[in-house]
């Protein structure tokens, strides 16, 4: 026998008290609060009366092919489409960006080892793509102040094996707008489409920048940007399963589709990778857009910006951190001096009831401290500032994590290619991952184990998370 529905509703609510919260601006990465009671009601409704329907076929289900339309229009003239442009509805980010680079590559078969030009902090979607797709990726560094795209390297390392080069609005690690005018014009020269990821910024640049921000071009107005990827369950403020990728014209889009006759069922037909897709996200977003229109997003917009500001001035305050680059958008990253322990200062704003994401060292590039704000968050700022400084002087007074010169030796000398799983097992441990019995056991404090990730080098980091993850999710 099943269990009665008040206990399943009960169970539900006990397991998601250790989750980390979804709304009330506490929560500065992964989930996205507009702050508004009664648009969470209304998107939970769409959500709920379309979570059956089916978006494998928009003929069967005309109203979400109505409702996807709807929300590519709004999203083209925010993003200023021009006639003929095209979009359509994903699952995320990380699908646009997928589809992206399939077309890119689909559309030059003549190209047999195809290569994308990215910047060092493009999204690691497009990793995921490249691993996905066999498009090497070939990367650029950034501008180290800046944290911006190097337009002049990014032309240069196009060649004639180069299918896409990529740009951000904003990047994700630091929350700034690359150069996209001189990289588009490169890619358009070489004859090379230019997609640009505003999966995090492309809901609130546009209002940004009506309102006065110095916000670098980037947009469809930026001659040769050939396909921009912008999320509506980030900075649109709609439940998470909702992504729109444009292309400037039809012909940019088709290597996106999918079909197939090649078996006795029906001829499969998809613009996405996925076929059944639950039509709930895209009515939620939808009638999230359509109830807030351009003035509740330009609210919105405002609330984001005056937190970020108050943010920036509260932490210039503080002698042990400062932001790294200069934020566009509503991400700012913060750095710390050689007193702080950023890895610490995680841990102890977790511990008064903030989340920020430690980001670890890659290349020359520090650890920095991801925050994504959301217009929910922007009140709570004097707060959040409050246990900042409260959590560094805790940090400090504590000292750095120390991670044993040996064991930094022995973790750079380790080839991941050679590991078996016994091994992993014994990584995991000197990690803090499991306990002597080997199961999992993550600890209360995460600074130990980030510290020693920092030191291990890339492909080790991807290796030891992924036989953490494999562990995590065994029955």
């Amino acid at each position: 026998m099943g269990l009665p529905a008040d206990e399943v509703r009960a169970r539900l609510e006990a397991m998601a008290a250790h989750d980390v919260p979804t709304h009330g601006g506490r929560t500065l990465a992964y989930v996205y609060d507009s702050g508004l009671a009664e648009v969470d009601v209304l998107a939970r409704d769409a959500l709920a009366a379309y979570a059956s329907s089916n978006g494998l076929d928009p003929t069967a289900f005309p109203s979400l092919l109505a409702m996807e339309q709807d929300l590519v229009r709004f999203a083209g003239r925010l993003l200023d489409a021009p006639e003929g442009f095209v979009g359509t509805a994903t699952s995320g980010g990380t699908e646009s960006i997928l589809l992206a680079v399939q077309a890119a590559r689909d559309a030059r078969p003549d190209i047999e080892r195809p290569r994308m030009v990215l910047p060092t902090t493009a999204h690691a979607a497009f990793h995921k793509a490249a691993h996905y797709f066999g498009v090497e990726p070939v990367l650029v560094d950034v501008d180290p102040v800046s944290f911006r795209a190097d337009p002049a390297a990014m032309a240069a390392a196009i060649d004639d094996r180069t299918v896409l080069v990529v740009a951000s609005a904003p990047s994700y690690a630091h929350g700034v707008v690359d150069d996209v005018t001189p990289i588009a014009a490169a890619a358009a020269t070489a004859g090379v489409r230019c997609h640009v990821d505003a999966c995090i910024g492309g809901w609130v640049l546009p209002y940004l920048r009506s309102a006065g921000a110095d916000v670098p071009r980037w947009t469809f107005a930026v001659e040769g940007v050939t396909s921009i990827s912008v999320d509506l369950h980030k900075y649109a403020y709609t439940p998470k399963g909702i992504s729109l990728l444009l292309h400037r014209d039809a012909d940019l889009r088709r290597p996106q589709f999918f079909a197939s006759a090649q078996w006795p069922g029906y001829t499969m037909l998809n613009s996405t990778t996925q076929s059944t897709k639950s039509g709930g996200p895209l009515a939620a977003a939808w009638a999230v857009v359509t109830h807030l229109g351009d003035d509740g997003y330009a609210a919105l917009a405002a609330t984001v910006a005056a937190g970020v500001r108050d943010l920036i001035e509260g932490v210039a305050a503080i002698p042990q951190l400062s932001v790294a680059g200069e934020p566009d958008s509503a991400l700012v990253a913060l750095r710390a001096d050689a007193t702080l322990d950023l890895f610490t200062l995680a841990d102890e704003l977790l511990a008064r009831g903030w989340y920020a994401q430690p980001q670890l060292s890659f290349r020359d590039q520090p650890p920095t401290l991801h925050l994504s704000l959301s217009a929910a968050t922007a009140p709570l700022v004097p707060d959040f500032l409050a246990a900042l400084r409260e959590s560094v002087e805790v940090a400090v007074e504590d000292g750095p994590v120390e991670v044993p010169p040996e064991l930094v030796a022995a973790v750079a000398s380790i080839d991941p290619e050679t590991l078996d799983d016994a091994a992993f097992e014994g990584l995991l441990h000197v990690a803090g991952l499991a306990g002597a019995d080997g199961a999992l056991a993550l600890p209360e404090r995460m600074a130990p184990v980030n510290a020693l990730l920092d030191v291990a080098p890339p492909r080790l980091r991807e290796a030891l998370l992924v036989a953490f993850l494999d562990r995590l999710t065994r029955p």
